[in-house]
């Protein structure tokens, strides 16, 4: 039965090497991007950020909108709640009248 047998260091480092040696040729290989294609690229990014950007801005409008219903809502009912205790008063003081009135007929 054969042992595994540890790589010393300086097979560590070769082994590194050579990789890293092929990685440079596989880079340098590689066909230069085409100044066309670079810029179409730049274009369809910059029309995405765009998007993305009038989609946050109307999502943030659709946001305030919402707030300022709700505000206005909240303010009907406080309005609403006002409005109903002053007739609320003005029935209790309408009573008060009345019975003061038929107290001085007795």
């Amino acid at each position: 039965m054969v042992m595994y047998k540890a790589p010393t260091f300086a097979e560590r480092a070769a082994s590194a090497a050579e990789a890293r040696q092929k990685a440079l040729e596989k880079l340098k290989a590689r066909p230069p991007i085409d100044e066309s294609v670079l810029e179409a690229r730049k274009q369809a990014a910059a029309a995405r950020e765009a998007a993305a950007q009038a989609k946050r801005e109307a999502k943030k409008q659709e946001i305030a909108d919402k707030l300022a219903a709700e505000a206005l809502a909240a303010s009907a009912a406080v309005m609403s709640a006002e409005e109903s205790e002053a007739a609320a008063k003005a029935e209790r003081d309408r009573r008060y009248a009345e019975r003061k009135k038929n107290k001085k007929r007795k």
